[in-house]
Order: C-alpha cells, then sequence, then structure tokens
C-alpha cells in the first residue's frame, strides 16, 4: 500500500524553499540585531572609559541660546527639546513651500520643452542644463550672496506700499490675530473637503459620461468662498500688523530673513530642473496617438495636455518625482552653510554646548527618516491612486 506524505512535514522540511527563506530571513536579522548591540555597547562602553556623558537627559536643560528665525516664540531659557522643534519647523517651512514652488516651476519648464516656439523651447532646455549641472551648495552660496550684498541696507530699504525689501530681507504686514481668523481656518478647511468632494463627484462624471467639469476653478471658487463666508461670520477682522523702519531694522510685520529666501530660491531652482525632466520624460511617454486622437475629437492644446496627456504621464512622472521631494528635504540640511537655523543648525549648536554628539546625531538623522517616510508613504499612495487598476 502506498502512504501519501503529510503536507505539514514538507511544508516545515529543509527541501521546502519557503522553510529555507524562513530560517534564512531570521538568521540575517538576528546579525542585524547583534551588530547594532554590539556597536551600541562598544560605543557606550568607549564612551564612559572616557568620560563622556550620554543619555538624552540634556534635552530638558535650558538651552541658553537664541535662534534668530521661528515660527514660534522661543527664549533662551527653554529647553533644547523646545530648540529643537524650532529646527523642525524651519525644516518643514523651507522644504514644503519649496516642493510646491519646484514642482509648479518644473511642470511648467518640462512642458515648455515641448512648445512649437523654438524660443520658449531653447530657454527651458538652456534652463535645465544650466542649473541641474551646478552644485546645489553652491547655487545656495550665489543667491545668498546676491541678497546680501546687491540689495541696498535697511537705511535705505526698497518699500512699495506697505512691503519693504533690503540686507534684512522681506518684510511684510501680517494679520493682527482675532477669533474670525479662527473662523476662516476652520471655512478653508471644510472649502478644502467640500473642493475634493466635488473633484471626485466630477471626475466619475467625466468617465462616466464623457462631460467636462471645471477640474480647477470650481474647486478654487469652493475653498475661497467657504473660507470667506466663515471669515464674515466671524466679524471680518481686517486689522494688520504693518512693517515700520526703524533704525537699525524694519519693525513688526512679518519677515522672510535672507537665509530663508537663499534656501528657497536654490533649493527650489535646482529642484525644479530635474522635476522638468521628470515631467518631460513623462509626457514623451504617452504615445503620439493619445494627441492625434485628442485633435480628432476637437480638444484644444490645453484641454488636451490636462484631460489626455497629463493624466497617463502621471503614472511614469510620480516615482521618480518622489526621488526629488526626498533630495529636496534632504538638500535642506546644507542650510547651516548660510546660516539658516535648520534642525542641522540646531543640532550642531547643541551638539557644541552639551557634548552629546552621538545623541544630537541621532535625533537629525530620525527627523529626516521620519519627514521621508512619510513623504514616501503619501506620493506611494498617491502612485497607487493613479495607476492603472487591473482587471
Amino acid at each position: 500500500m502506498s502512504s501519501k506524505s503529510d503536507p505539514n512535514k514538507k511544508r516545515w522540511s529543509w527541501r521546502s524553499q519557503a522553510f529555507r527563506g524562513l530560517i534564512y530571513q531570521i538568521v540575517a536579522i538576528g546579525v542585524i540585531v547583534l551588530g547594532v548591540w554590539f556597536l551600541a555597547s562598544n560605543t557606550l562602553t568607549n564612551m564612559r572609559v572616557r568620560g563622556i556623558q550620554s543619555g538624552f537627559d540634556f534635552l530638558n536643560q535650558p538651552a541658553g541660546f537664541s535662534i534668530g528665525e521661528s515660527l514660534f516664540p522661543f527664549d533662551s531659557a527653554e529647553s533644547y527639546w523646545r530648540a529643537f522643534w524650532v529646527g523642525v519647523a524651519n525644516t518643514l517651512r523651507v522644504a514644503v513651500v519649496g516642493i510646491i514652488l519646484a514642482t509648479l516651476l518644473g511642470t511648467v519648464i518640462g512642458i515648455g520643452r515641448f512648445s512649437r516656439n523654438a524660443l520658449v523651447r531653447g530657454l527651458c532646455s538652456t534652463y535645465v542644463e544650466c542649473f541641474r549641472n551646478i552644485p546645489v551648495l553652491l547655487q545656495l552660496l550665489m543667491w545668498y550672496l546676491l541678497l546680501t550684498e546687491m540689495l541696498p541696507s535697511i537705511q535705505d530699504a526698497w518699500q512699495a506700499g506697505p512691503f519693504f525689501l533690503s540686507k534684512g530681507g522681506f518684510n511684510y504686514p501680517i494679520p493682527i490675530w482675532q477669533a474670525g481668523h479662527a473662523w476662516a481656518l476652520a471655512g478653508l478647511v471644510i472649502g478644502i473637503a467640500l473642493a475634493w468632494l466635488y473633484h471626485g463627484w466630477a471626475r466619475r462624471q467625466f468617465e462616466a459620461t464623457g462631460s467636462i467639469k471645471s477640474m480647477f476653478w470650481m474647486p478654487f471658487g469652493v475653498v475661497l468662498a467657504s473660507a470667506l463666508l466663515a471669515w464674515l461670520l466671524g466679524g471680518a477682522p481686517s486689522a494688520l500688523d504693518h512693517p515700520v523702519k526703524g533704525e537699525f531694522s524694519v519693525e513688526n510685520g512679518g519677515a522672510l530673513t535672507p537665509e530663508f529666501l537663499a534656501m528657497l530660491l536654490g533649493l527650489t531652482i535646482y529642484t525644479a530642473s530635474f522635476i522638468a525632466e521628470v515631467v518631460r520624460s513623462g509626457i514623451a511617454s504617452v504615445s503620439r496617438g493619445q494627441t492625434e486622437a485628442a485633435a480628432a475629437l476637437g480638444l484644444d492644446l490645453r484641454l488636451e495636455i490636462r484631460l489626455i496627456v497629463l493624466p497617463q504621464a502621471l503614472r511614469v512622472i510620480i516615482p521618480p518625482l518622489t526621488n526629488q521631494y526626498l533630495n529636496l528635504i534632504k538638500n535642506s540640511s546644507l542650510a547651516v552653510a548660510i546660516g539658516y537655523p535648520d534642525i542641522v543648525s540646531i543640532a550642531n549648536t547643541a551638539m557644541n554646548q552639551t557634548g552629546r554628539a552621538v545623541e544630537c546625531i541621532a535625533i537629525v538623522m530620525s527627523i529626516y527618516l521620519f519627514i521621508s517616510l512619510l513623504t514616501s508613504m503619501l506620493m506611494n499612495g498617491y502612485n497607487k491612486r493613479v495607476s492603472i487598476k487591473e482587471r
């Protein structure tokens, strides 16, 4: 009589490829954990032998230094952990605004590479070949020197109404915070949610009937109307804090320092040159038959790009575009070269004052890792949304 082999025994046998793969993975993870433990233990032992303090208890101690640029108030008597939060906020400030501006500029330049106008096409090509082949650090230094050397002194600041531009930066009026502004902010959030719902409905209508709905102006109007209505319900506060030119500085109002402007210009212009090539390659991947079909339907160039070309090109654009976003975020660490107080600059100051080099570097690495992974997760989610759905 023939006996059948037990499948469970075969599954856990060394002859099973799946079982061998599981064992190899367990061994690899064990080796990695052992290596990390050895390095950490060896580092702590050497630091203890040399009398070097370790630990993160210093985060609760007073920082003892001021920060020249911050989104929220910071005093030298406050703790190191709050100083690190200021650095994180400054890093996100330049990274988020830089990503938005670089995407807009790169998209325009990328589309311009296909212009029928030879001058526009040549200028876009020159822009890409020029700025992507100069190291970003040199571009940051160039913009910083231009802003600090070519702009007038504070006493001779250029003024256009309530706006000032000088070596001290760009100064502008800001609203004096009142309860009505909180209403406006809530209305803005509600408007964004309504615009998102409308955009989904309009897209489904287009796919079902071919009827073209407004995909930009209508959502934009919804957001604007919602925020405006909430602002009116909140009392329509309109008081502004205007900047005033003093003897040594422009006081009051809001300000964008030369360091921030140099960082923003450098990162935006440098990254936009790469995004332009990403957009160009994505558009070039769309077959010519698609554009010919759009022309046969009577679509003008604007509708052809918005409804036919870009939706298909996004499937090619998103993965390399994610890499450029991550590069911009990591390149923001070069801010220390021009004195912008980002997380790296704050960590360097804390390291010099406390001697906790390992801890400060670990904090900076963890912050950049978290921001990069969060960016990748958001972009991967969007990539899945625009990818072709297989039946």
